[in-house]
Order: structure tokens, then sequence, then C-alpha cells
């Protein structure tokens, strides 16, 4: 077997482990009972530690110097294990397994806390986590910034001052835009009551026009939607309030854009390094332009304002002009998997700054609920009334996920540069999206993009797609396009 046959098949198996992990962490969101917490740590850091011995096992770097690609893919797949192999070596093995074990015992403590609205009682919890990812992030920095060392982990190829010197260009023309929201007449909102099982019905209609494939899927509640595995088996959950359907709606689009991208990738792909997204930001590249540029459509509101009356009755809004407007209202929330367009950057950004303190030790523990608050205040304009308004609202940080909320921002600014790329292959796109006909989008984000997988770096991934280099001006351009048009600036 030659060198590159036996790490190709080597890294096959480690693949296939991953996703069984990623299984056990699908569980614990959906199905496992509560008092399973404790052992559910343990099982995580076990798998864990196997894991991290295979991706530091000496015999990866003999294999790499004798490895020899004879295909653009195989070059990727080489560079992509070499990386990982490289960060893996980095991290002590214990260290490794330790991090499982208390990120998942502190998500079900999470989750109580910000039940019982508890950031007090939690702390103590998620100081073990960012002490644990602080010594990890000082070992894969290697005398480098320890934040972008983080960061590498999610979107490789870009650094925390790279995305500041982004958040600063993108802040001025956000908050103009969100200025002259605040003097236009206010959106509809849309009321009344939504039985979940009509909400699950519509979310799963919904869910098959934007192409998720049930036969390699299931859709589950959770606390916190979320997208879990790849290849074959790729599973999404939702949430549901029976007063407000569109969040059900809107977190099952924004999840399929995720699943989506990874049932896409070439078949020949599967359990290899390329047959997964290349980084959270493209991976966030899908979902936003799911559920924003395609889902949020004035034309695809059209048609799901039909669908809306079919299953719940007579709504609030009676036209499809108002459920647009309403679908895209306006307004400053605590939330920010519920925040509109043009607020929902401003909670990235307020997020990055704070972690990326966090992680430098410019911001202590202690101090986190304050600085929160205070920056939030100052930002949106209302004052957080409870934890889980604030700190204890996402489960990234209880996990440990230090140096992820960027690439959400950075997901849209790929989304906008998709989105102009794709009105230019399809000039009757609103014309489809009104008929709730998905096809033309899908097919031209699967050609160009999903099915390539991890085969390019992120950015080299969209601008192969748009072929243009990526840039944040189509995203604000379309922000100020629809918006001004909606509210009638």
């Amino acid at each position: 077997m030659s060198a590159l046959a036996g790490l190709l098949a080597f890294q096959r198996e480690t693949e296939a482990l991953a996703q069984v992990m990623g299984r056990l962490g699908w569980d614990q969101e959906t199905m496992m009972p509560r008092g399973a917490a404790m052992q559910r740590g343990e099982e995580m850091a076990a798998l864990e530690a196997v894991l991290h011995a295979r991706r530091t096992d000496p015999r990866i770097g003999d294999w790499l110097v004798g490895a020899t690609p004879q295909s653009e893919g195989e070059a990727a797949q080489i560079r992509l294990i070499a990386h990982s192999y490289t960060r893996a070596c980095r991290v002590p093995g214990d260290l490794a397994a330790e991090i499982a074990r208390v990120t998942s015992v502190s998500q079900g403590k999470w989750a109580a806390a910000r039940k019982a609205e508890d950031l007090a009682g939690f702390l103590p919890v998620l100081g073990e986590v960012i002490a644990l990812r602080r010594a990890e992030a000082q070992a894969l920095a290697g005398g480098g910034d320890p934040y972008d060392a983080l960061l590498d982990g999610y979107e490789p190829g870009i650094t925390g001052a790279e995305i500041a010197a982004l958040f600063d260009r993108m802040r001025p023309r956000i908050v103009g835009l969100r200025a002259a929201l605040r003097d236009a007449p206010p959106a509809p909102v849309l009321t009344g009551h939504f039985p979940r099982g009509a909400q699950l019905a519509l979310a799963q209609e919904v869910a098959a026009v934007f192409g998720y494939d049930f036969s390699r899927g299931r859709i589950d509640e959770a606390v916190h939607p979320f997208s879990s595995g790849s290849f074959n088996d790729v599973r999404i959950t939702t949430r549901i309030d029976e007063a407000e359907p569109l969040g059900c709606i809107y977190s099952t689009i924004h999840e399929v854009g995720h699943a989506g991208y990874e049932q896409n990738i070439a078949q020949d792909y599967g359990l290899s390094v390329l047959g997964q997204g290349v980084s959270m930001g493209v991976h966030e590249s899908q979902s936003r332009i799911y559920e924003n540029q395609l889902g949020r459509s004035p034309a695809f509101c059209d048609w799901l304002y039909g669908r809306m009356r079919d299953h719940f009755g007579p709504l609030s809004v009676d036209t499809p002009e108002d459920f647009a407007r309403a679908v895209n209202r306006v307004a400053a929330g605590f939330i920010r998997t519920e925040a509109d367009e043009v607020h929902y950057n401003l909670h990235v950004m307020l997020r990055f700054d704070l972690e990326r303190a966090l992680m430098r030790g410019d911001l202590a523990l202690g101090d986190l609920e304050a600085a929160w608050n205070d920056r939030f205040g100052a930002d949106f304009g209302i004052a957080v009334g409870k934890p889980s308004q604030g700190v204890l609202q996402d489960v990234h940080w209880p996990v440990g996920l230090f140096g992820y909320f960027p690439t959400y921002s950075l997901g849209n600014v790929y989304a906008g540069c998709l989105h102009v790329a794709l009105r230019a292959a399809a000039p009757d796109l609103d014309g489809q999206l009104a008929r709730g006909d998905l096809s033309t989008a899908l097919g031209w984000l699967r050609s160009n993009l999903q099915c390539h997988g991890g085969l390019r770096t992120p950015q080299a991934t969209i601008a192969h797609a748009t072929g243009a280099p990526v840039h944040e001006d189509a995203l604000l351009g379309y922000l100020e396009a629809k918006y001004s048009a909606l509210y009638g600036l």
C-alpha cells in the first residue's frame, strides 16, 4: 500500500469515529435523559482520547512525507490532513480529553442555568471551560495570538485583526441603515396562536422545498437549533413557540442550509477531510443565503403567506406584502438567533469583542455580565433584564466554541457575494421564488459551491463560486436596497 493510500484509509476511519462522536452530541441535545449528563461526559472524553491519539499518530507524519498526490483532490486532502495533524500534535492528549468531558457536562449545566436565570451558579463552570480553552489556545498558538489559534479551527486563513477591521468597515453603514429605519413607520407584527403540530408540519414542508433529503436526515426539537453530521446522515433541529411561528420556520430553513451543504457534497468525498464544509464561515454562507436572501425575500414570502394560511387559517396580516414586512420587521431585540438582518451583525460584533478579550485575559470572568450589558445597551439602546437575554442565551461559550462567533458575520458577507452572482445567473429568480420553486437557486449553489466540499480554502471557495474576490459591499448593498424598499425609505 502506498503512503497516500495508507494515509487516506487511516483518515477515513478517523472521520467515521468523529461522526459517531457527533451523533453522541446530537443525542445529548435531543433524546438523552437528563440524568445521563455525567456519564455522557465520560463517554465523550473517552472517545476524544481515542480520536486525539489517531490524529497525532506518528504514522501520519511518515505518510505525509511519502504521499504523492495525483489530483487536485488528493493534494487538498494532504493539505488539510497536514494542517489538522500539526494542530493536534500541539495539544496534549489529556487536555483534549478533559475539554471534551468538561464541555459535555457544561452543556447540561448551561441549559439548567439558563432556565433558572442562574448566571452566578454557572460562572464557575464557565470559568473551567475558559481556562481549558485558554490552555489549548496557548498550546496551538506556539507564541502567536491565542485567539487567532482558536479562530483557525473554524475559519482557516483569517486573523482576529482582519475580522476586527472588517467589522469596523461594516459598522457605520449598518448603524446608518438602522437609524434611517427608526424614523420609518413600523412594520406589521404577526400575532395569534400557532399550534405545535401545524408548525412542525409546515417546517417539514418548507425543509423539503429547500431541498432537505429526509432519507438521509431528520428534524427534531432542541433548545438551540443546530445541524449535525455529514455525508449520508445529516440531522437538524428546530424549536417551537406557539405564539411565534416564524422562529420555527426560519430556524428550520437556516439549519437546512447547513444540512444541504453537507448532503450535496460529492459522494466520492464521503468520510474524508473533503467530505464536509470547508469552514464555519462558508457553512454560514449557506444557512444565511437560504434563510435570508432566499427565504426572507419578498418573492418567497408571497408563496409562504399562502402556505401559512393553509396551515393556520386567517392571519393577523392581510396581504402578502404585509406578511413580507412582518417577516423582515426591524426591531432591536435581545436574542441573536431571532435578530433581523440589520441588527444581527451587531450581536456578533459584541460577542467577538468580548470573547477575544476573555481569551487574551483582558476581561475577567466576574466582569463579563457587566461588560455584556453595558455594550448591549450602547449598541441596541435597551437594557438586558435577565441572563437568558444576555450572557446565557447562546450555548457556544458553555461548550467552549471560542472563535466561532465571527464566522456568523463572515457567513453573511460570503452570502452577500453569492447572492449577487446567483442573481446574475438567474434573472427570473423572484418569479421562481414566488412559486415556491427553489430548484434554480439550489442547483446553482450545489454545482458552484456545495459539491466541492473542502476542496479549496474558504475564501477561494467563495471566489470560485462567484468569480470575484470576497467583499462586504455586496452584503451591505443588499441590506440597504432590501430594507429601503420594504420600509419606503
